[in-house]
């Protein structure tokens, strides 16, 4: 890779090499045209004396001239140099050079070559308020060598010879105003680029911005899935092992409090079962798997063993209810219920002292609706503390598993009236 590649231009930088080169041919050919076609001029002065007659004095005058008109070439070529563009100096300079100019077509109308050096350098020397004066000097020293030299004649050739000046003078301006608005167009097509090159320098800036940009996105969504993940394992642990675990604390507590050998023994086998299902569950979080139960039947199936299994792990009655035609679900639908169900269920348990149970799934045209009430002694949903996910994932929880379903979770609550959750999601069929 060299040292400029991937390097956007510079938009306030010079011109480039090539264009430079393309702009130097013209100051070079204007820059030499004057004492090119000077030289010309006095090489066909000299070569048609005899036919024009040019006595010794008009030698003189002539040689004065040119000597004159060189001298102020050199000046020129000095001071232009440093005053680029029109200016007093150059209108100065292009005056006196017209003067010369027309003194030597004066001497010899093959002189006049050198005259027609103005049309070519008008527009760089004087300002453009006065261009029309500038060419018409140029115009009456040409006519003049068109007429066959200055000054006319008699009265037909002075006609003839303003014919001449107002003819080149309509010319000299045509080309003069087709150049301008071709300089016009250079100059647009400059600024073009110039912006072009802005545009492309912000263009790259916001590439490396946007590349920026994309990596810190990468890392923020790594680290949010990272996080997403952490939460999803630490619900699932808490909506199952940590429940079923708390389950089997519960049998074992019964055992070692029992003296009976029948009644010790029911409670060892569930507390054997709970611990089965508790690592069953476990393997499936890490797995990101649906609930055990739902692997065995459906939801309203899974429901109902789940509410079977609560009642006789509790000692409470309960009861489940199916409204409505039962329809396969999308799996994610089925464990996200069944997890607010068992959740809603364990903090029955621990906390509403509750006589009776009841659990409903409807299914209501487009929604499915999971509802869990108790007849405990209720509590004030305002007056709960907020809770992180390091204190717990009761009602929190539930609420945030409804609303990845694009759901909701409402809790109806008074003291002393029981608690009523209810979960109602969008109802998704299953893609098996």
């Amino acid at each position: 890779m060299t040292d400029t590649e991937g390097v956007a231009p510079d938009a306030t930088s010079p011109v480039t090499e090539p264009q430079a080169a393309r702009e130097a041919q013209p100051r070079l050919l204007l820059r030499f045209s004057p004492p090119v076609l000077l030289g010309l001029s006095l090489v066909l002065a000299a070569a048609t004396s005899s036919l024009v007659g040019m006595d010794a004095a008009e030698w003189v005058a002539g040689g004065v001239l040119a000597a004159a008109a060189l001298v102020l070439q050199l000046w020129w070529d000095r001071v232009a140099r440093s005053r680029p563009g029109p200016s007093a100096v150059g209108a100065a300079y292009y005056s006196l050079r017209s003067v010369l100019a027309f003194g030597l077509a004066w001497i010899n109308p093959f002189c006049a070559f050198y005259a027609a050096v103005g049309c070519f350098d008008i527009e760089r020397l004087v300002p453009r308020r006065w261009i029309p004066l500038g060419l018409l000097a140029t115009a009456t020293t040409i006519a003049g060598a068109q007429i066959g030299g200055m000054p006319p004649d008699d009265t037909a050739s002075w006609v003839f010879y303003g014919m001449l000046v107002a003819a080149n003078m309509g010319i000299f301006l045509t080309v003069q105003q087709d150049a301008g608005k071709e300089e016009d167009r250079a100059r647009k097509r400059v600024a073009t680029i110039r912006e072009l090159e802005h545009a492309n320098l912000a263009l790259e800036r916001a590439l490396v911005e946007n590349a920026a940009l994309h990596d810190q996105l990468l890392l923020q969504a790594r680290e949010a899935g990272i996080a997403d993940e952490r939460r999803r394992l630490a619900a699932e642990i808490h909506d199952t092992v940590a429940q079923d675990l708390t389950g089997v604390i519960t049998q074992l507590q019964i055992v070692t409090d029992t003296q009976e050998q029948e009644m010790a023994r029911v409670h060892a086998e569930r507390a054997l079962q709970l611990a089965r299902h508790s690592l069953g569950e476990a393997r499936r979080a890490v797995a990101n798997l649906a609930p055990v139960a739902l692997a065995e039947d459906d939801l309203p199936g899974a429901l109902k063993k789940t509410v079977v299994r609560w009642s006789e792990r509790t000692g409470l009655p309960a009861e489940f209810t199916l409204i409505g035609t039962d329809e396969p679900l999308h799996e994610e639908v089925e464990a996200t219920l069944l997890r607010i169900a068992a959740e809603a269920l364990s903090n029955t348990a621990r906390h509403a002292k509750a006589t009776r149970v009841g659990v409903t799934l409807s299914y209501m045209g487009d929604e499915v609706v999971l509802d869990v009430r108790d007849d405990g002694h209720g509590f004030d949903p305002s007056a709960l503390p907020e809770r992180d996910t390091a204190s717990g994932f009761g009602l929190k929880g539930m609420r945030a598993r409804a609303e990845r379903l694009a759901g909701e979770l409402t809790v109806e609550a008074e003291p002393g009236l029981g608690t009523a959750v209810s979960a109602r999601v969008p109802l998704v069929p299953s893609e098996r």
